[in-house]
């Protein structure tokens, strides 16, 4: 019989019991009726030798690479993906996608199929009241495909990442600004405008708005065309619908618009307004479909240069995440920043002790990951207060997640001043206005809310890198490249105002960088005129 190998850091295996694990989820098994029904599987390669820790060591110095390059030289040569590719056809998967630079192959089997080819079992498992076919224990390839395999994902459709945006419920209002706020106009709800943020963070008054530049938005699906028209209306905004891409990644049909994406959209949009927003609908924020988006974001900049900054707002504890998915899309962030995206990734609304809903504040002390990626800029949150002259109070909002990564080490660029001493990467880097109480309007549905979250702050971050870019264009200098080396160069003011007040359930907001609002927030105008 083959030698095979086993993918143990895959999937979290699950006891062969039946029942209600004490996770919450509930497991019964497979039946002959599930046998036929469609999986997507997803097998991340990595390339030879050391060329991964070579071009982290070029990200960390702020090197940007061609993406021809960063394909060439990163990635997977035809002769070391054709094996799995013909493994795959002869035991019946159908291949629905290959990366370019060859890292990721997605296929698809019906599920008996999949348990045979893999040998994996496979049970029902109850999450959320939805029920996915998931495998209990690790896949295997045999070793003569295997050699170039990272990970194999998409086994455990249950464990899928949260979004984190934060809809302030019926019957609360938000508190009024005070009053004579600079830029509030008499209005039937008292949220905040993308005026309001760029007046508070000193983005107001640029020269630019965005000019050339692309936002690309990681999510499932994307908003309505009517509720962007009312949102830019509402903001003073000229309704332009080719501002607005839409990328469909897996050719799937797409839900319907429930609120993130409208935030994400509309605030991206809002803030930048002279850029271009491209929708990178997933479909589901299965793994698997996220990481065929960040493959599709490292495609596309070849042929759109101003595609430099893109948001995600979700995340998953880290102690829920299988180890395999990490490497997985920790490869592509690392692609990403090579070729100089910054990701602007929401670092959670649950504190620092989410729970696997992502809402609750009951887990372990952990960080969220997509956030906690050494490759990516994690926002955290702060209750912003605009008060009378303009004026800006801000402390630490305490559902803004934090603290120390469990799978990554301390970057070189976050051993800065002010910065505790340790081995762990640190969550967030930087913060942003996030509390629902005193949120922002967004139009769902045509009609006006208030929403907070992080999911808030990462999208009008990735309107500020716009923003940033479009000076810099102005300026004739180059676009930015990776920020986090950046940003903790100019820790302090004038570029950030520290927050000082505040907690997020285990860490406090204090003098310096810290693990709830990590530099702070950002003063706009400085930071354009200070990065190299």
């Amino acid at each position: 019989m083959p030698l095979r190998k086993l993918f143990h850091d895959s999937v979290i295996e699950m006891p062969a019991q039946s029942g209600l694990l004490p996770s919450g989820l509930h497991v019964n098994a497979v039946t002959p009726e599930h046998d036929d029904e469609l999986m997507t599987v997803s097998f991340s390669l990595s390339p030879d030798g050391h060329l991964n820790e070579e071009l982290e060591e070029k990200v960390a110095k702020g090197e940007v690479l061609p993406v021809q390059l960063i394909r060439d030289r990163y990635g997977v040569p035809d002769a070391q993906i054709q094996p799995l590719i013909d493994w795959l056809t002869a035991n019946h998967f159908d291949i629905l996608y290959k990366a370019p630079d060859n890292t990721s192959v997605q296929a698809r089997a019906i599920a008996g199929n999949v348990a045979k080819a893999l040998e994996v079992e496979l049970v029902r498992v109850t999450s959320d009241g939805i029920t996915y076919t998931s495998a209990r224990n690790a896949p295997s390839l045999p070793e003569a495909v295997a050699a170039n395999v990272r990970a194999i994902g998409g086994l455990q459709p249950h464990r899928q990442p949260h979004k984190h945006s934060r809809r302030l419920p019926a019957g609360i209002r938000p508190k009024a600004p005070a009053k004579g706020a600079a830029t509030r106009a008499a209005a039937s709800t008292p949220g905040y405008l993308p005026k309001d943020i760029l007046l508070a963070y000193h983005a107001d008054g640029l020269g630019v708005s965005g000019e050339q530049q692309t936002i690309g938005i990681v999510i499932d699906t994307p908003p309505l065309d009517s509720d962007m028209a009312a949102f830019w209306t509402r903001c003073g905004i000229a309704v332009d619908p080719g501002r607005m891409e839409l990328v469909n990644v897996n050719q799937s049909e797409l839900p319907p618009p429930s609120g993130e994406e409208t935030l994400d959209a509309q605030w991206a949009s809002g803030i930048a307004p002279g850029a271009k927003v491209r929708i990178y609908a997933t479909g589901s924020l299965r793994f698997s479909d996220i990481d065929a988006a960040l493959d599709r974001i490292l495609l596309d900049i070849a042929n759109d240069p101003g595609l430099r900054q893109a948001s995600m707002s979700m995340g998953l504890g880290e102690s829920y995440m299988a180890p395999g998915e990490i490497k997985t899309e920790h490869a592509k962030f690392l692609r990403l920043a090579a070729a100089g995206v910054n990701m602007f990734v929401s670092s959670g609304d649950a504190g620092a002790s989410p729970d696997d809903t992502g809402h609750g504040a009951g887990g372990p002390l952990q960080t969220e990951y997509e956030a906690s990626d050494p490759c990516v800029v994690g926002v955290g949150g702060t209750s912003l207060k605009i008060a009378h002259g303009g004026r800006v109070s801000e402390t630490a909002w305490p559902g803004s997640g934090g603290g120390k990564s469990k799978y990554f080490a301390r970057p070189t660029w976050q051993l800065a001043n002010g910065v505790e001493p340790g081995n762990s990467r640190l969550v967030p880097d930087v913060s942003l206005a996030a509390d629902p109480n005193h949120g922002g309007i967004v139009i769902l549905h045509g009609q006006e809310i208030v929403y907070g979250g992080t999911s808030w702050s990462a999208p009008a971050w990735a309107g500020f890198c716009a923003l940033m870019n479009a000076a810099r264009a102005a300026a004739a200098k180059p676009a930015l490249p990776f920020l986090n080396p950046l940003l903790y160069e100019k820790q302090g003011a004038p570029c950030f105002r520290d927050i000082t007040r505040g907690s997020n359930g285990a860490y406090d907001a204090a003098g310096g960088f810290d693990m709830v609002t990590g530099l702070g927030v950002p003063n706009i105008q400085q930071l354009i005129a200070r990065l190299p």
